[in-house]
């Protein structure tokens, strides 16, 4: 899917993309066990598996502070900055849904987070309702 335009991600533009799907997978409230796994075996593809168990456990706590401190919306501020560019933006959006969509299920809260995600990240509403489509038909 996203593997081949992740070459570019890096840093905090990686941490951004990270952060994003952990956005995605807190929104209904619950960060599933499906969602979990799913987060950790991203983590290990976008990091070439150099991140172990520990420092996932750790990262996922990191960003969980931050964003239980500073809210979603500056999150997103943050995450928006930090990606930069809109295929950027776009992959992490994919991501993200990727992740939702992990547990089987796509409830109201996780889809209305897409569109509060692509606004935020300035994706064109039709785009963020296509990668819902192709990660939950």
């Amino acid at each position: 899917m996203a593997q081949r335009t992740l070459e570019g991600f890096a840093g905090t533009k990686l941490e951004a993309l990270l952060e994003t799907m952990l956005l995605a997978a807190r929104a209904d409230g619950e960060f599933s066990e499906e969602e979990r796994v799913h987060f950790a075996a991203s983590v290990q593809s976008l990091t070439d598996r150099a991140v172990g168990d520990a420092v996932t456990t750790t990262l996922i706590a990191d960003l969980e502070h931050r964003i239980t401190e500073e809210g979603r919306a500056a999150r997103l501020a943050v995450v928006k900055e930090r990606l930069g560019d809109a295929a950027s933006r776009t992959v992490a959006l994919e991501m993200a849904v990727a992740v939702m969509a992990a547990d089987g299920l796509l409830r109201t809260a996780e889809r209305e987070l897409v569109m509060e995600v692509a606004e935020a990240l300035e994706i064109d509403p039709d785009t963020a309702a296509d990668i819902v489509v192709r990660n939950h038909p």
